[in-house]
């Protein structure tokens, strides 16, 4: 056994290299791309708040009417679904008759182009 590890800490000495790596050089470590600092800056310190996103809002307001929905009785869900067909159904007619009104008025016509 002892020329084993005899010959493994030969290669060992064989394969250990004394070379220093210079972490100044611009081939081994090149400078960060642009953008790529701040992003890196951002996840340096995930604890930290920061400026949240123009979208987070959007969700926050998601999130409560999911948790609004959440808390309902079935009977109130459905009440509440049922209000949303109605709403919808009103905004159907009340296009319409927007829609049939234009058309008389002639506002939804392409102007005739005379040379």
């Amino acid at each position: 056994m002892s020329d084993a590890s005899n010959a493994n800490g030969e290669l060992d000495q064989q394969l250990l290299s004394l070379e220093k790596l210079d972490r100044a050089s611009p081939d081994l470590w090149p400078e960060q791309m642009s953008g790529v600092s701040d992003f890196i800056s951002s996840l340096k310190s995930p604890m930290s708040p920061g400026p949240s996103p123009h979208w987070s809002g959007e969700v926050e307001d998601d999130i409560d009417m999911l948790q609004e929905f959440g808390s309902l009785t079935t009977a109130s869900l459905m009440e509440k679904v049922r209000d949303l067909q109605n709403l919808a159904y009103q905004l159907g007619l009340d296009e319409s008759r927007e829609m049939t009104r234009g058309k008389f008025l002639n506002i939804l016509d392409k102007p005739n182009q005379k040379s």
